[in-house]
């Protein structure tokens, strides 16, 4: 028996990267998964990919930025399965400009997309565990939150306010049963660090003790931890670091 079994868990940003990585694994811990994003295509192939393994997964297909559509996704996991264990905030998106050069909507993109899904994921999840006196959220951030990165000013900001979240709701809701924690990876070889320019990435090997970037198979055993029983459960508004050694706390 798995280490979820008989858990219920929703992960964003599941089509692929971190997110899938994470779905995977539950999945392959007994959990039940809905899959939540807005890759259509992607999103069905990691469903049938789960599937295909012997996992359970449903998929709905979300703007995370949206609160109309969070809810939903939150409704159909209720509908699918009954409960809700488990919450993965992983949708996300990473683009490269300097401040000085960032107009006002490439701010508010990031924002919505980074920081905005994670309250509305939280807000739309997190009362259900509360009133089953049990549960388990899990943000993904970034090492970025935590130490900023040279024209990732907006994208810094996001991810230092989901651990600033993060810390604030394990506050409210941790003498509920629900922990609330989170992940900040350093770089990991997805498609979102794929769109980032070369000579950044050149630079940002040679900086990591590790010498490598991180590969999304190798964040989602933290994801597992932090959801599970007994390994999660004296975590309460903490932010684990597998960076390849970029932060140390």
């Amino acid at each position: 028996m798995g280490v979820l079994n008989g858990r219920t868990a929703i992960v964003t940003g599941a089509a692929s990267g971190i997110g899938a990585a994470i779905a995977d694994a539950y999945a392959a811990e007994g959990a039940n998964v809905l899959l939540a994003d807005r890759d259509v295509d992607r999103l069905a192939v990691a469903v049938e990919r789960i599937g295909a393994a012997g996992g359970t997964a449903t998929s709905a297909v979300v703007d995370v930025t949206d609160a109309e559509q969070t809810k939903a996704m939150v409704d159909a996991c209720l509908a699918d399965f009954g409960r809700v264990d488990i919450l993965v905030n992983c949708a996300g998106m990473l683009t490269e400009v300097p401040l000085v050069e960032m107009d006002v909507a490439t701010w508010d993109e990031m924002i919505a997309v980074d920081l905005r899904s994670v309250f509305l994921g939280c807000r739309w999840a997190v009362p259900h565990m509360v009133a089953q006196g049990s549960g388990r959220v899990v943000n993904v951030a970034s090492q970025l939150g935590i130490k900023g990165g040279e024209s990732l000013v907006h994208y810094s900001a996001a991810k230092a306010g989901v651990i600033g979240l993060t810390k604030a709701l394990a506050r409210e809701v941790a003498p509920h049963g629900v922990l609330v924690n989170a992940i900040a990876p350093g770089p990991i070889e997805t498609p979102l660090v794929a769109g980032i320019s070369e000579d950044w990435k050149i630079a940002k090997r040679a900086e990591l003790p590790l010498g490598r970037f991180g590969l999304p198979h190798e964040i989602a055993p933290t994801a597992v931890l932090l959801a599970s029983d007994p390994g999660g459960n004296l975590y309460v508004g903490q932010t684990l670091g597998p960076n390849s050694g970029d932060v140390m706390p």
